[in-house]
Parts: structure tokens; sequence; C-alpha cells
């Protein structure tokens, strides 16, 4: 057995997938104008000079102290109903093109992210992939974020979440292959004996030319069909501060209720974001 990590970001969808449903999140009272134009600002910034541990340490602050007083739910049930609209036509065919490669080699596939589990599991889904590694943010008895992570998938973490993966799957991650952008994701390339570097930032792309590792050009954003990748359910989310392998369904559930219990969260939200 073998396996095929994914970055999403940049990687897999040409867009960062929070910067994606911020319209999204602005229109169901989530977000103000100006957090979207700041996460904008912070995906330019990255975009052309690599972001580095303080900037991305700042941002994740950023992201908890918005997200602060949201209605967990209410999140799972947005990216449902709107998983179709707003994100699958930035899905790469390159990156559709090589998951399909590795599936049928039956090779295990994950997508790693540092996105939200909320966004990354329906996704993962959607693709069809054997798992996620995700953000796992902390949740109070009522179902609200309290802004404190369980669970950061970025940088040497992703990396151990990999590890945890293989030996879970009893598979040597020096077979391994993984994809990714960003240099922030230097430790999860790092891990595996096939580090792939696609559509890199400046730093990833020096890095990449000094230790002559392949590059890749993902340009091709299209719309996922119904059932094109699909041949196995994704076995689950990586969480390495609770120690276990879990999957989120209540996004499913969620997808049925969502327009009768949007207004309803929208207004029982504790902590809403003014301008």
């Amino acid at each position: 057995m073998n396996a095929a990590f994914f970055d999403l970001d940049k990687t897999v969808i040409a867009k960062a997938s929070m910067l994606a449903f911020g319209r999204t999140f602005y229109k169901e009272g989530l977000l103000s104008k100006r957090s979207i134009l700041r996460s904008a600002y912070a995906q330019l910034v990255f975009k052309y000079t690599g972001a580095n541990e303080r900037q991305l340490n700042k941002l994740r602050e950023t992201v908890l102290s918005l997200t602060k007083g949201w209605e967990r739910s209410l999140v799972s049930a947005i990216v449902a109903e709107t998983m179709t609209e707003i994100v699958e036509p930035l899905i790469f065919k390159e990156a559709l093109d090589r998951i399909a490669e590795h599936k049928a080699k039956g090779d295990l596939v994950y997508i790693v992210s540092a996105s939200p589990e909320e966004i990354v599991a329906p996704l993962g889904e959607r693709l069809g992939v054997d798992g996620v590694i995700a953000t796992v943010s902390k949740v109070d008895a009522s179902g609200r974020y309290t802004g404190e992570m369980e669970f950061y998938a970025y940088g040497p973490y992703k990396a151990e979440a990999m590890a945890s993966v293989a030996e879970r799957y009893g598979f040597s991650l020096e077979d391994a292959f993984a994809y990714s952008d960003s240099f922030t994701d230097l430790p999860m390339l790092e891990a595996v004996g096939h580090p792939i570097v696609v559509n890199p930032d400046r730093v990833l792309a020096k890095i990449a030319k000094e230790r002559n590792w392949p590059v890749e050009t993902f340009a091709n954003p299209v719309r996922v069909r119904e059932g094109e990748i699909r041949p196995s359910a994704p076995i689950g989310l990586i969480a390495l501060s609770a120690g276990i392998v879990s999957i989120s369904a209540a996004s499913v559930y969620l997808l049925v209720r969502v327009r009768r219990l949007s207004e309803q969260l929208r207004a029982a939200l504790m902590l809403p974001i003014q301008d």
C-alpha cells in the first residue's frame, strides 16, 4: 500500500478555501466586509511573498477571534449547501487527474489542509478521497466555537498527522507522494520520498530548484461531475490532539435541514461580527 497527500488551497483548488466562502459567510451575517478584505489582502501577501510562521500565526489568531461564538452547525450547513456553487468550479483538472491516477494504482489519497474540517471534510467526500487532515476548532457544550484550537493542521503538524496515517495503514512515507504550493508545507514535502511542488510561491520555487524537486503547474479549474471520482468513501478525519480518527457526518444531515434552520441559527448567534 502507498499514499498520496494533497495540500488543498492553490494545489487542489484555485483559491484559498476560507476566502472562497467569505462572501457566503458575509451574506449569512458571520463576517464583515472589513474581515473579507483583510483575508483577501493576506492571501495576496502569501501568494507573492510566501507566508512565514509569524504571519500564519497572526492569521490563525485572527480567524479564531472572528469565529468565536459562531454556531458550528450553521457553518457546516452553509458549506454543505454552497459546496457545488462555490468550490467545485475552482478544482484544478490536473489535481483531479493526479487523484484519479493514484486511486487507480490503489494508493490512499488524503487532502491535507490548515482549513477547518467543516470545509475540508465535505470537499474530501465530494472528491472521493480516503480521508482528510484538517484543522479542528474547539466547540463548547452549546455547539459554538470557543476561539481555541484543538488541532492545527499546519507545518510540522501536517507531517505528524501523515506519519500517523502511515503507521495506521502500514506503509512507509519514504514511498509516499506529497503535493503542495507553499513553503509553509516544507515539513509535509520533506516527510515523503516523492515531494511534488505545484504552483509554488517564491520561497518554495527557490527551494525546489535547489533540491531538484519536480515542479508542476495546475492551471485549469473545472467542475467535478457527480460520481466522477468517488471510488470509495472517505476513511476519516485525522485529529492528532484527540488521538483518534473521526469523520463529520453533520453536513449530510444539515443539508436537508439547512433552509429551515439557517434563519433561526443566524438569529441565535451570540457574537455577531460588526463593521
